[in-house]
């Protein structure tokens, strides 16, 4: 742990912080069907044209079920829509490596994988997809999933802000705004940008190119001379993945690669655009609600989960494996294993653990080679929900499920009727957000457990042991909690693994939205509460610890026995014994 590295992490939260205000006030003018911003003059003609074209009256609001309604029904259409390009791929244009089509299995798997914002990747897009499935199929989801899950904290908000209202906004208005207001400009100068660090942007066929030096560790089929050098429109993808936290790489190294990570300043920016959505979001919560105490109050508590785990995670790898000494090797400079150089342990974590707060899913590092201290942290920022920050949209309305149960947990404490905001908190209003988080475990451990009980569940396996087990257990987390990211370790690419996998991340996403959908609807009828002495402030150190615990109590009571059985007893077999797995 060096001072580059504190520096670093000082300048990320100080950049985060300073960007966190002005991106909220334009999302609040974004979200709003009346908001102007500085791109009408362009964007505003066509704006209405798209409401002409398929016939939508933007003025027009719905509650929450048609809200929620018009939001399945276009996730299902983008599903159908990404899993025909895939069977189809043989057949469609912008193919010059001749790919043939997608197997069954992996098209629903990465169509459900797309459609759900997770971008989980049983495949090397490289060698599979082609240009027109990677940018039709695959890059119109990284828009649209990304905007359905601000559309969804969007209503939850409103929701929250609103009283005696029947209506939390309008589902195809959100959709237009935000992809066009927000996330196609976004993209479009950030992909420059990452063009301008040599990140490729073309339709080139790969090349073929002679090595300096042959290698001697191809197969015997391989010409030991050559390099097949893919090439690909990688810049444009990369912006939104990491602006959307889709987290999908173009290529199968993902942000390891130097085709789509290839300098400190781009590593830099494209963990910093993974969080810039999320917190602007923050503000934009306290901005609506009328109380932005509260909205920072929301973000400092994000921020000190996001530190823990970064902290965390960097010891782990700074350490290293105390077996290296009676191999003759200094551990004193860490876990370098499945790490790029160029970016080192401290950006390795950093990356890892943003990438799991949040729902990103991209990857600079190979997580199923951190020490097994460091590979938990990635594996319990899933499991918490990714609400510190989260995912576009997702963390917000995630984090504003567990600050509706604890403010009911701490009303229950201290004798008060539970307040929030004005309004109170009924038991409906508990059992909705229960479920919302019922859900998720339900899914995460299930899944996990078939899997560790079946004999195509343990096939996939490279490593036995509790590896083995994190392992299964980090892909189910990552499918439900929408992530992506993977412990290597694991061959997910079979039928079994597709299927679940593809269901675990529709669980995870649109059978959470309904409850939560159902809270902001419930949050919109209700009326306010004058303020009392009685009122349970919502801003402030107690608040923050409070909603801390809330979130850590609930992930710890749910998962730590999974946990033990798999990352802690590896890291004490570690530091303690002669087996290693």
């Amino acid at each position: 742990m060096d001072l580059y590295g504190w520096i670093q992490l000082a300048q990320y939260i100080l950049a985060l912080m300073v960007l966190t205000k002005p991106v909220g006030l334009y999302l609040v003018r974004v979200l709003d069907a009346e908001g102007k911003t500085f791109l009408d003059p362009a964007l505003k003609p066509v704006e209405r044209l798209s409401y002409r074209l398929f016939g939508l009256d933007s003025k027009k609001e719905q509650d929450w079920k048609h809200y929620t309604l018009s939001l399945l029904a276009f996730s299902l259409v983008g599903l159908l829509f990404t899993y025909a390009i895939l069977r189809l791929q043989y057949i469609l244009p912008l193919n010059p490596q001749g790919f043939g089509p997608v197997r069954p299995d992996l098209a629903f798997n990465t169509a459900a994988s797309f459609t759900t914002n997770t971008n989980w990747q049983n495949y090397a897009a490289e060698i599979t997809l082609s240009y027109f499935s990677q940018m039709v199929g695959l890059v119109f989801h990284n828009f649209v999933s990304a905007a359905v899950g601000i559309a969804v904290a969007a209503a939850l908000v409103r929701g929250i802000a609103r009283h005696s209202a029947k209506t939390v906004g309008n589902f195809w208005v959100d959709l237009v705004r935000v992809n066009l207001y927000l996330l196609l400009p976004l993209s479009m100068v950030f992909a420059l940008f990452l063009v301008s660090q040599g990140i490729v942007q073309n339709f080139k066929p790969y090349e073929k190119v002679k090595l300096v030096e042959p290698s001697g560790v191809q197969a015997p089929t391989s010409d030991s001379a050559t390099q097949t050098i893919a090439q690909g429109p990688t810049a444009s993808q990369a912006a939104i993945k990491m602006l959307g936290t889709n987290g999908g790489g173009f290529f199968n190294a993902n942000a390891s690669h130097p085709y789509e990570n290839p300098t400190p300043l781009s590593n830099f920016l494209q963990m910093l655009s993974i969080f810039l959505i999320p917190s602007g979001l923050t503000y934009y919560l306290g901005r609506k609600v009328r109380n932005q105490k509260h909205g920072w109050a929301v973000w400092s508590a994000m921020a000190l989960l996001f530190l823990a785990a970064v902290l965390v995670c960097w010891r782990s790898e700074s350490t290293g494996n105390p077996r290296w000494r009676a191999l003759g090797v200094d551990p004193a400079g860490g876990n370098m294993e499945g790490k790029e150089v160029r970016f080192g342990i401290f950006n390795s974590a950093l990356f890892a653990t943003i990438t799991t707060d949040a729902s990103c899913g991209a990857v600079n590092s190979m997580l199923d080679s951190f020490t097994p201290l460091g590979g938990l942290i990635p594996l319990f920022n899933m499991q918490l929900g990714e609400v510190v920050f989260g995912g576009v949209g997702s963390g917000l309305y995630g984090m504003l499920v567990f600050i509706v149960l604890a403010v009911f947990l701490t009303g229950l404490m201290v004798g008060r009727t539970p307040e929030y905001l004005g309004k109170k908190i009924e038991s409906y209003d508990v059992k909705v957000s229960v479920l919302a988080l019922l859900i998720l475990i339900f899914s995460i451990l299930s899944f996990s457990a078939w899997a560790l009980v079946s004999r195509w569940g343990l096939a996939g396996l490279h490593n036995d042991g509790p590896h083995g087990l994190s392992e299964i257990l980090y892909a189910y987390s990552s499918g439900t909690g929408n992530n992506g990211s993977a412990f290597a370790g694991l061959n997910g690419n079979t039928f079994w693994y597709n299927i679940t996998l593809g269901l675990a991340m529709l669980f995870g996403r649109f059978v959470m939205i309904v409850p939560v959908m159902a809270l902001a609807g419930n949050l919109a009828r209700k009326k306010l509460v004058a303020p009392s002495q009685a009122s349970f402030p919502v801003s402030g150190p107690t608040f923050i610890i409070i909603l801390i615990g809330t979130i850590l109590v609930v992930g710890a009571l749910t998962f730590l026995p999974a946990l033990a059985l798999g990352p802690i007893v590896e890291h004490f077999l570690m530091m303690g014994s002669g087996v290693l797995y």
